[in-house]
């Protein structure tokens, strides 16, 4: 049955329905440009709408271990005013690799290096509103070292089983959409067999 007694199929022309007549460029800083549009809707009517553009392509990193532990990361976020566990992430800089960026965040915030990356997934993060993109890796044969966090971030860094930073993105106690999207699909993907056989091992370890 379709959502709300609707046809849900998708539509056969899937061509962009807005028009726009006028951006203007209303605020930018290092990280983001917040651009207004003067636009044509869908419906035919006038219209504005605003986007927050972003300069950085957002990077998050779960680090796996031999025991089935990860990583998780503590700070406060000023956006939401209030404190949030999240997987180690950051941003990559226009024309610097995700991955040379991953590689770098992880050490930066908890002092692990790893031996093996994949990519586990791209996301849209808030696309009514934003241009941000995201892509997420799981790490593996990992080593401790010292963590070098920037100036900006004051970091509590924890170590738990792998299955109970999943439950903490279920319950809501990690409410970050890249962390909760990650460690769900990672779940998902070892038991439905979906990762490298050693990497597969040492996450079902921890779940």
């Amino acid at each position: 049955m379709a959502a709300h007694g609707r046809d849900s199929a998708l539509p056969d022309d899937t061509r962009n329905p807005w028009t726009v007549h006028a951006a203007e460029t209303r605020y930018s800083n290092p990280w983001i440009t917040v651009v207004h549009h003067e636009v044509t809707n869908p419906g035919g009517g006038p219209g504005i709408y605003g986007v927050v553009r972003y300069r950085n392509h957002a990077v998050g990193a779960i680090p796996v271990d031999a025991d089935g532990a990860t990583w998780i990361v503590g700070q406060y976020r000023f956006p939401l005013g209030r404190y949030s566990w999240e997987i180690p992430e950051g941003g990559a800089p226009d024309g610097t690799p995700p991955l040379e960026t991953a590689v770098r965040e992880l050490r930066e915030e908890t002092g692990l290096s790893a031996g093996r990356w994949l990519e586990l997934m791209r996301m849209d993060l808030s696309n009514s509103v934003t241009d941000e993109e995201a892509t997420l890796y799981v790490a593996w044969d990992v080593v401790a070292g010292d963590s070098a966090p920037e100036e900006t971030e004051r970091l509590a860094v924890r170590r738990l089983p792998l299955g109970e930073a999943v439950a903490m993105a279920m319950d809501g106690r990690i409410t970050d959409a890249m962390s909760v999207a990650g460690l769900i699909k990672l779940k998902l993907l070892a038991l439905e067999g979906g990762l490298p056989a050693d990497l597969m091992a040492r996450v079902r370890r921890g779940l």
